[in-house]
């Protein structure tokens, strides 16, 4: 852990941007996608650490190829795939374009007693669209806020279709807790290491899911480190009264909690990897992902209800939240 650790601070060296308030600060690196790559909390961070150094990304490198940490934006998909558009076909690399590309400052970094925030701009290179995101940062009563904001734009001449997730990886510790509104029962499976889940596509009761083998797992709570488990879910479409996540670590005095507009992002992904990927040799991701999309599915390619198109010109907007609020700790009686 100590060489993940060391990759954090040498990039944070390297070129970032911090916003802080209070206690809490955020590192963004520009030119590394725009990346989150921390939330700190005095001196506890929240994102998962680097896998392998933050360096230059291609246009079509894997994502477990990169770092695999922080915080990334994944558009126009978040699995890699084909779509047909007017200009012909569209090959989306793995996580999207967004996490690869050197994002820009668009006006002067705003500090207020208050926060602090910051505003980058990127472009996609697989299809026509730009997109801008604003991060403000705030302390309030119980402890933090992170206020973001979206817009996506058509800089083509053509339609183009378009999917976003957000993809903040929290660190986790076994018996943490992962909390949803208590009309969600069922998630979709998209994607299941070993399929313990079943297929892509399969639904899964939730909290407590039967597995493949027949027996069942509560996967409301964090499993060990060394679990080997890596599921991908969805649930939704979601309403107005559903619209957040939480994910409890008692252990760590830390209490998360994701919120975001229904009726711009009606569905959330959640990423629970203990151990289970990268299924290549070396470090593993440990973390839970909250992540509200515009889709149910991470293919673009994949179409149904959800499927969006943005004209030439044309523009879409969202919000998204995070609330950081610390708790009492839990201690081992």
């Amino acid at each position: 852990m100590a060489d993940l650790a060391e990759a954090r601070t040498s990039i944070a060296k390297s070129e970032n941007v911090l916003i802080r308030a209070g206690d809490c600060h955020v590192t963004v690196l520009p030119h590394f996608g725009a990346k989150i790559s921390s939330i700190r909390i005095a001196s506890r961070e929240l994102l998962q650490a680097p896998l392998a150094p933050v360096k230059t990304r291609t246009q079509t490198m894997a994502f477990d190829e990169g770092d695999a940490s922080g915080w990334d934006e994944c558009l126009p998909s978040v699995a890699a795939c084909q779509v047909e558009t007017a200009a012909g076909i569209a090959n989306i690399p793995d996580h999207g374009d967004l996490w690869r590309v050197d994002w820009q400052k668009h006006g002067p970094e705003s500090k207020s007693g208050d926060g602090s925030s910051i505003t980058l701009f990127g472009k996609c290179f697989s299809l026509p669209l730009e997109v801008e995101r604003t991060i403000h940062l705030h302390e309030i009563e119980r402890g933090w806020r992170l206020d973001l904001s979206y817009r996506v734009r058509n800089c083509g001449k053509y339609s183009v279709p378009w999917s976003w997730a957000a993809h903040p990886l929290f660190v986790c510790d076994e018996g943490d807790r992962i909390l949803l509104p208590e009309s969600v029962h069922t998630l979709r499976v998209e994607g299941s290491g070993g399929k313990r889940l079943g297929q892509s596509g399969a639904s899964v009761d939730w909290p407590v899911a039967k597995l493949a083998n027949g027996s069942t797992a509560n996967l409301s709570t964090v499993n060990r480190s060394d679990s080997g488990v890596g599921d991908k879910l969805f649930a939704g479409p979601l309403t107005s009264g559903e619209n957040w996540c939480v994910l409890e670590r008692q252990s760590a005095g830390i209490h998360v909690r994701v919120q975001f507009d229904t009726a711009a992002t009606p569905y959330l992904g959640l990423w629970l990897c203990y151990g289970g990927w990268p299924e290549k040799p070396g470090p593993k991701q440990v973390c839970v992902a909250m992540e509200p999309s515009t889709a149910p599915v991470d293919s673009l390619a994949i179409s149904g209800p959800w499927s969006r198109q943005l004209a030439p010109g044309e523009s879409y907007s969202w919000p998204m939240q995070v609330e950081i609020e610390r708790i009492e700790r839990k201690t081992d009686a």
